[in-house]
């Protein structure tokens, strides 16, 4: 099975790849910034503040792809 990869464009300054990650998931995800390097060549060569602009692969982890939709919760 071959991995699911997203597009993400950097719109904004100061945005490093671990901050791209926290953006994209809202959670930490361990392992996922080696794997944003590896699927990305040569980003890692542009600096620790990503370039307005810069389209970086994002691999999309396979538990993230299967979870289920939060299910609504109603208090009242």
């Amino acid at each position: 099975m071959s991995e699911h990869i997203e597009q993400i464009r950097v719109a904004g300054d100061g945005i490093t790849v671990p901050l791209l990650i926290w953006r994209r998931f809202r959670e930490h995800m361990p392992g996922l910034a080696e794997r944003v390097w590896a699927a990305n060549p040569g980003l890692a060569d542009l600096g620790m503040f990503l370039p307005v602009g810069t389209v970086v692969n994002m691999p999309i982890p396979a538990a993230v792809e299967d979870a289920a939709p939060a299910s609504k919760i109603e208090l009242w």
